[in-house]
């Protein structure tokens, strides 16, 4: 789990600059497998058919998860895409 930990929070580290992240700070803390929070900002990431967690992926409605039908659709929701 904490290797799982250290890979999001390097993915979200790595994002491309973005002026609604760019004023971020604060720690940052994991809240589940494809969401990060850093201070009052949560980091939702996206998985797309081949990418490396896509087969592991579970969506949990209850938590705010959901599936998409298209990688705009996901944008356009403020979810971002996974690297891996």
């Amino acid at each position: 789990m904490r290797l799982v930990a250290l890979i999001l929070l390097a993915v979200a580290l790595a994002l491309p600059a973005n002026p609604s992240l760019a004023e971020v700070t604060g720690r940052p803390r994991i809240i589940d497998g494809d969401t990060i929070e850093i201070g009052r900002q949560r980091i939702r990431l996206y998985h797309v058919p081949g990418g490396q967690y896509y087969k592991r992926t579970k969506i949990t409605s209850s938590k705010g998860e959901r599936w998409f039908c298209s990688e705009a659709e996901a944008q356009a929701a403020g979810w971002r895409r996974s690297k891996r």
